[in-house]
């Protein structure tokens, strides 16, 4: 393992996050982390006992019953059943990279003190992600608005001792777990389970998982287009600063920039003979690819925001000697971002299709399907389609979820944010984009051949011999599936700096 992370108020962002999960940190609490949780434990306790009024989520019932005052000497069995009673999810599960991340959010979270949870709490979840005893959790079941609940509960069920986790590559019984590392199961005190419950953890963590892919997935946008840009032919003129200088969005002008940088020193974009305007597809790579970059910057500082926030109810203020119950639970913010995002991801789905069907319609002195003997061979026809279909599937996922709300909780939770829905949708969208990125550059690498013994620029020739290691030219018709599979690959497995992703 790695250098330690210490949880503290210092902020998290996208390149800390990819770090620690990267370089595989363990997390520890900082000194200033275990005096902020003791101490609003501590002042939870003496309001209990002071206070004769009840104090929601506290010694309350939850949701619609917030009128319902618990006896003292239940308010564990009321903690253990809110989690109980709110894991209900369903569908698919969560995949464990961004359980792991759920981990991380809800620990940094509690550690600002706010939510008086027992030191114990949150040093147990610590133990959880450090030994990477990752809960079992579905996709289906939060609206996104009291919190992620359902996925929380199952977040917290380990806790308690009941549930299922990832434990060394098995789905093991909670209690099990428990048993094997000599951890006792956690007794919750008053407000935990439903500082656990309530949070955007779900959310957050989809989001940043989603976001470090998508910066990601833009560069490569703007590389795999470069090859593209080549193999058709084009004219680079459209990449003049001059033109983006008098509509200077900021992801336009990073977009001309770098696809003039990679292009740089290119024999195909010095050639004579080009044409005059080249398809928007192409010629409008600035403005489209743009577009998208400024997207993900605005969603990375709702995110940033978010995953710095406490986001449970009621909140505790010590020094204010108050205890609040407000709405920070409501995911409103994210799931916004998250559709906007997804829009955003899609678009660039949407056109890297449209360069790879140009680059087949022979067009160009490029034969049709860019094989040499078409008519026996179909070439790469097909790959077309497959991501013709994937932008579809795009176009239908990247409808907004933020723009539904259905009441629950017998009206008490009348405006719910639908995040959860646009957190998962979301994640789809950005592996769609991978797999139409990865047809593109089968195409555009494809078509580049044919302009021999014209190169390219030395950045575009690097990575197009980098990438026929993995996948050679087509002289003739193969399992294109494999190609598409290995290209995924390729295109994951690429390590792109902090520096271009951010």
């Amino acid at each position: 393992m790695s250098k330690t992370h210490y949880i503290s108020t210092e902020l998290l962002n996208l390149p800390k996050i990819k770090s620690i999960i990267e370089e595989d940190k363990p997390l520890e609490l900082s000194e200033e982390s275990v005096l902020n949780i003791k101490k609003s434990k501590q002042y939870l306790n003496k309001k209990i006992e002071e206070n004769k009024t009840p104090i929601y989520g506290i010694n309350t019932g939850f949701g619609s019953l917030y009128n319902v005052k618990i006896a003292k000497d239940d308010l564990t069995q009321l903690q253990e059943n809110i989690v109980m009673s709110h894991a209900c999810g369903t569908g698919d599960l969560v995949p464990k990279p961004i359980i792991k991340l759920m981990l991380l959010l809800k620990i940094q979270s509690l550690s600002y003190g706010h939510s008086g949870v027992q030191l114990e709490t949150v040093q147990r979840l610590i133990d959880f992600y450090n030994n990477d005893v990752l809960p079992v959790v579905y996709e289906l079941g939060s609206l996104g608005a009291s919190g992620d609940l359902a996925p929380l509960a199952h977040l917290a069920l380990p806790l308690i001792g009941k549930g299922k986790a990832y434990y060394k590559n098995k789905v093991v019984n909670a209690e099990e777990i428990l048993i094997q590392n000599n951890w006792e199961p956690i007794k919750l005190q008053a407000k935990e389970g439903l500082a656990l419950l309530n949070g955007t953890q779900f959310m957050s963590a989809y989001g940043v998982y989603c976001l470090i892919k998508s910066h990601k997935l833009s560069y490569l946008s703007d590389l795999i287009s470069a090859v593209s840009l080549d193999a058709f032919n084009c004219n680079m003129s459209p990449f003049n600063p001059l033109v983006h200088l008098v509509r200077p969005h900021r992801g336009q002008v990073k977009t001309a920039e770098r696809i003039l940088n990679l292009l740089d020193g290119s024999e195909i974009g010095k050639a004579e003979g080009k044409m005059v305007q080249d398809p928007y597809s192409f010629r409008c790579i600035p403005q489209v690819h743009g577009a998208s970059k400024d997207t993900i910057v605005f969603t990375t500082k709702t995110f940033k925001t978010e995953i710095n926030s406490v986001t449970d109810n009621p909140n505790i203020f010590i020094e204010e000697d108050q205890i609040i119950s407000g709405g920070n639970f409501h995911g409103q913010p994210l799931a916004l971002a998250l559709d906007y995002l997804g829009i955003a991801m899609a678009e660039l789905g949407n056109i890297s299709e449209r360069r790879t069907y140009q680059l087949i319609s022979g067009l160009r002195d490029l034969p049709a399907f860019l094989v040499k003997n078409s008519g026996l061979n179909s070439g790469f026809m097909i790959p077309q389609y497959t991501a013709a279909s994937i932008v579809s599937a795009n176009k239908q996922l990247a409808s907004p979820a933020s723009i539904d709300s259905i009441v629950s909780s017998n009206g008490q939770e009348d405006h719910v944010s639908m995040g959860a829905n646009a957190a998962t949708k979301c994640l789809r969208i950005v592996n769609n984009l991978e797999r139409i990125l990865a047809i593109e550059l089968m195409n555009a690498s494809q078509a580049l051949s044919f302009r021999l013994p014209l190169k390219s620029s030395e950045s575009v020739e690097n990575f197009i011999k980098l990438y026929r290691r993995d996948v050679p030219l087509v002289e003739e018709d193969r399992i294109l599936a494999k190609d598409i599979e290995k290209t995924v690959m390729f295109l994951n497995t690429m390590n792109i700096e902090n520096e271009v992703l951010f």
